[in-house]
């Protein structure tokens, strides 16, 4: 039997969230506690939040991401959890994230500095930061008509560089091409 669980109202608001996808199995039984406009579903437990919604991302003023199960899914509504521990305060004004590459799979994320694998070796940055860093690095593991203006053999190698001075140091992409 669910207890009628109330979270604190500061958990959505101005938030940053990580929720990992689950099986509907998880939410059999439990009563939907919140319906949004945009028709999400919410239902909470003591020890966190589902939430089956078609959307994820940006939301109003949080950020709230999915890791899927199978990214490949063509299923559009997703039912995510999160512990109440994993929401976090997020703001435009402070230096709250940090950026994550793939450098094998060419992807690139950011995290929060309150994520408990952050090891402070990359550097912290505003959301503006944040983003303008994710769509150089983007650009730098989708195009390569950047790489024609370097002398240089192994286009991985360089951009491997390139990519890391962004996330590790507070150069800019000017400076960084400016000094290979």
């Amino acid at each position: 039997m669910q207890k009628n669980f109330r979270p604190s109202p500061n958990s959505f608001k101005n938030t940053f969230c990580i929720f990992n996808e689950v099986l509907i199995d998880e939410i059999n039984g439990l009563k939907i506690q919140f319906e949004s406009k945009a028709g999400s579903a919410y239902y909470y437990t003591e020890e966190g939040m589902y939430r089956q919604s078609n959307h994820w991302g940006r939301l109003a003023n949080s950020k709230w991401r999915l890791i899927a199960l199978d990214p490949e899914t063509d299923s559009k509504y997703k039912i995510g959890f999160a512990k109440w521990t994993s929401f976090f305060p997020d703001n435009n004004g402070d230096r709250l994230y940090y950026i994550e590459a793939d450098l094998l799979n060419n992807t690139v994320t950011y995290q929060h500095k309150n994520n408990s694998a952050y090891d402070n070796k990359a550097i912290l940055r505003t959301t503006f930061e944040t983003t303008k860093r994710i769509k150089q690095i983007r650009n730098l593991q989708q195009l390569t008509s950047w790489a024609k203006y370097f002398d240089y053999d192994d286009i991985q190698e360089l951009r491997t560089q390139i990519i890391n001075e962004l996330i590790f140091t507070q150069k800019t992409l000017e400076d960084i091409k400016r000094e290979i």
